[in-house]
């Protein structure tokens, strides 16, 4: 049965509920518990790894025999497995719940089927409800449990005819104090911030996230150097709050595999066209946040050099998923259509300027 109305308010809440949870290793979801005329009896989220999941913290808030006949409403289909916790579906079917309404499917490949079983059950099962919410909610994790990578979000800045910096290699500042203002804000959700020794050298960026005093943030992503000349003891990043990592290497694949092993879901490519074009050219882009600033350059100071584009039958398509405004600028947020043959290898040194 398609969902009701009161069904795709009771995800809306529990998509909010989901945001309460900590990022780290385990999802965010949200759970609410509606009668059998759509009144929330309970709600829940996962407070993280350890904890009960959200359809038991929802029903933990429940009379014995309350939630017989009820619906749960869950942001991500109900896992099938026992790890630290017993499975979620087995909860529900015990509880009496008779219909269970989920935006996206576990990828897991111990926890999913949550869903079948709950069916075989007798459990009315409806999924697909906000898909597109759960998933930009869930992006990061989601890619780690697809890709065993974590998730890449590619960044840079440029004039209106696609250059990164002037002819003299200037290029502070292309866009405005907005734009600036949530390039910061979305360091500061990231786990990682990575550069290339070339920005290090050129630029000798801090790699923090920062208030628009200077200030630090409060969450501040861990600065990754990629590039195999050695940077200085006097770069500016040797002082950030958290230590930075080194990697001497061409291969992005081994630098985002150690990243995962360290826990890290959230990597924010900010070190210049050399660095972009690299994550690009490997089919390693999760996210693209292009940052279009109302001004002529000129030159050859490209935002993007080598992806590894011979022809127009090899283009990089990109769905635009939003466009904003930042005081005179416009922030493209894109995501890269995937292939089905797969991605392309790497090839250069990622080096280049652009952050700070």
């Amino acid at each position: 049965m398609p969902a009701t109305q009161a069904e795709r308010d009771a995800m809306h809440r529990a998509l909010a509920l989901a945001q309460h949870g900590p990022r780290g290793v385990n999802p965010q979801v949200g759970a609410v518990i509606l009668s059998h005329d759509g009144e929330i009896l309970a709600e829940g989220w996962h407070r993280g790894a350890g904890t009960v999941h959200a359809e038991i913290d929802a029903l933990s808030k429940l009379a014995p025999g309350a939630a017989h006949g009820a619906t749960a409403v869950v942001t991500l289909e109900p896992c099938n497995h026992h790890g630290r916790t017993g499975p979620c579906s087995e909860a529900l079917i015990s509880a009496g719940v008779a219909r269970v309404v989920y935006a996206i499917a576990d990828p897991g490949e111990r926890s999913a089927g949550g869903g079948e079983r709950l069916s075989a059950a007798g459990v009315d099962v409806e999924s697909g409800l906000l898909a597109d919410d759960a998933t930009a909610l869930l992006a990061p994790w989601l890619t780690v449990q697809r890709l065993d990578r974590p998730h890449v979000t590619v960044k840079w800045a440029q004039s209106l005819d696609g250059r990164a910096a002037a002819s003299d290699g200037t290029s502070q500042w292309i866009t405005g104090p907005q734009a600036r203002a949530d390039v910061h804000r979305r360091r500061a959700l990231a786990d990682s911030i990575v550069a290339g020794t070339g920005t290090v050298l050129a630029d000798d960026p801090a790699l923090t996230a920062r208030a628009g005093d200077g200030s630090l943030l409060d969450q501040q992503p861990i600065p990754v150097v990629i590039g195999e000349t050695p940077t200085p003891d006097s770069a500016a990043l040797r002082s950030h709050p958290r230590g930075a990592l080194f990697y001497a290497t061409r291969d992005l694949g081994a630098v985002l595999e150690d990243l995962r092993q360290r826990g890290i879901q959230r990597v924010f490519v900010e070190g210049g066209p050399t660095l972009a074009s690299a994550f690009v050219r490997a089919g390693l882009v999760d996210e693209v946040l292009a940052y279009v600033a109302p001004v002529l350059l000129g030159g050859n100071r490209l935002a993007l050099g080598d992806i590894g584009v011979p022809t127009i039958d090899d283009a990089r398509r990109l769905t635009v998923s939003s466009v904003e405004r930042l005081g005179d600028d416009l922030l493209i947020v894109a995501l890269p259509v995937r292939r089905a043959q797969g991605t392309h290898p790497a090839a250069h040194s990622p080096t280049q300027q652009g952050v700070s």
